[in-house]
């Protein structure tokens, strides 16, 4: 019972829970920078470059033969530039992120905070002291 009882603390820490939203949201987001450069960005830079397919762009080693069963080996280059705007597309967006946190940050800790309440014993302290003035 200890083990499962350690296991549900480790589980349940704030940290881990907070690792699994985030890993959720991160391939949710990966889906939609996906999206982004295969639907939205893509086409337009194929447009400028003549047409030219990112994803399709390879370098063939070795030629498919059928009659022998060969498959084609290849070095799919296009992939992985599209992989490359991706990550670029997500390292701006965290660098965005990032950048306004820590400007929120920077303006709390820039503002002026009230100062704290006197405690009892310093209320007291001046009140005597102010009777010692009058006397």
């Amino acid at each position: 019972m200890g083990f499962l009882k350690e296991f549900k603390e480790f589980a349940m820490r704030g940290s881990v829970i907070d690792l699994a939203v985030g890993v959720v949201i991160g391939g949710a987001f990966g889906k939609i920078v996906t999206s982004l450069v295969d639907d939205i960005i893509m086409p337009p830079i194929g447009f400028l470059t003549g047409g030219v397919d990112f994803s399709n762009m390879k370098y063939v080693i070795t030629e498919a033969n059928e009659a022998s069963g060969i498959a084609e080996v290849a070095i799919k280059y296009g992939n992985f530039i599209n992989v490359i705007i991706q990550f670029l597309i997500i390292a701006f967006c965290i660098f965005l992120v990032i950048k306004g946190l820590n400007s929120l940050k920077k303006k709390e800790e820039a503002a002026p905070s009230a100062p704290a309440a006197p405690t009892k014993e310093e209320v007291l302290l001046t009140e005597i002291r102010d009777i010692l003035r009058t006397k």
